[in-house]
């Protein structure tokens, strides 16, 4: 039974500075709100001292210790089943939270039972809006997303549509999804339609949750009145191969889960045939000599994604 207002969920690995400026900022906004919580830190693993920090410097969060990298959507489970609040936070590491901005998402979640999942406004490292607010992705749009398509069409109508660049950034709105890097989940919602798909190791696992709560009934909101700041991607660029391989792997798992075998079988081939223009591409800029080293890792990178089969 929920004993407390809020969990924050926070899964890390190797990224125990940017994690304890996370924590930090958590604490200083639950300050400005008289709210029950609770931190539970799962670690995948890191090599970095994480666990020791926060057991020294933040004794009153909940340390869990995986021996191996489980995965995110794994790790948050183990988070989740041991959490006791009637709201979860699940938050990146590599995140800060600004000023009283989870007073404001539980607030806004206490006064609207219908809403399963809020996110917040997310702010990139130089405090500019990054966009976090989505409609269900298309064939079309999977195609297009982090794809040499998107870079050679960045305003695209399909990609506007896509990231809802047709709709104002300052306005609370019913959206279809939320970017996971800081999502507030009823519990109640959360044990209706299930807790996040293990399958999905990293990326995509809000997607599909929010799919899940959408078909179930329960709204997605996008929160901009709630700040929070995402250096994106400090984990993940640590293995830049790996984080290729289960961006696109996820994206054709989604696909394959909610729409058909076909679809998404057609999107794979096509994801190893854009990884093979890159690999080109780079391979020929190295030969010519233009940053050699960088465009050579680069082939390295597609390489190790191709000879996934993305499977």
């Amino acid at each position: 039974m929920a004993s407390f207002d809020l969990s924050v969920i926070i899964v890390s690995w190797n990224v125990r500075d940017l994690l304890r400026q996370c924590l930090s900022s958590i604490d200083q906004s639950l300050k400005r709100k008289n709210l029950s919580s609770e931190i539970i830190m799962v670690d995948n693993s890191s090599a970095d001292g994480t666990p020791g920090m926060v057991r020294e410097q933040f004794p009153e969060v909940v340390v869990v210790e995986n021996q191996e990298n489980i995965g995110f959507s794994k790790a948050n489970n183990l988070g989740i089943k041991s959490s006791r609040g009637r709201y979860l936070l699940l938050l990146n590491p590599d995140t800060e939270v600004i000023d009283d901005a989870l007073g404001r998402m539980v607030g806004y979640m206490e006064t609207n039972p219908q809403v399963g999942a809020l996110g917040p406004r997310l702010l990139d490292s130089q405090m500019e809006i990054i966009s976090s607010r989505r409609r269900f992705p298309t064939l079309a749009t999977a195609f297009m997303e982090s794809t040499t398509l998107e870079s050679w069409f960045p305003n695209h109508p399909l990609i506007r549509r896509y990231r809802r660049a047709d709709q104002p950034e300052d306005q609370v709105q019913e959206v279809d999804w939320v970017v996971g890097a800081a999502i507030l989940l009823r519990r109640a919602a959360l044990e209706r339609v299930g807790f996040l798909d293990e399958d999905f190791f990293m990326y995509s696992e809000e997607l599909d949750l929010c799919y899940r709560l959408r078909r179930s009934g329960w709204k997605v909101i996008y929160f901009p009145l709630a700040q929070i700041v995402h250096h994106e991607g400090k984990s993940s660029e640590q293995a830049e191969a790996f984080k290729h391989r289960q961006f696109q792997r996820s994206k054709i798992l989604f696909f394959r889960k909610h729409h058909s075998l076909w679809a998404a079988e057609t999107l794979r081939l096509f994801l190893l045939f854009h990884y093979l223009y890159q690999l080109l591409l780079e391979g020929i800029k190295g030969l010519l000599g233009h940053k050699r080293s960088m465009r050579f890792q680069r082939v390295g990178v597609y390489w190790q994604v191709i000879r996934s089969g993305l499977r």
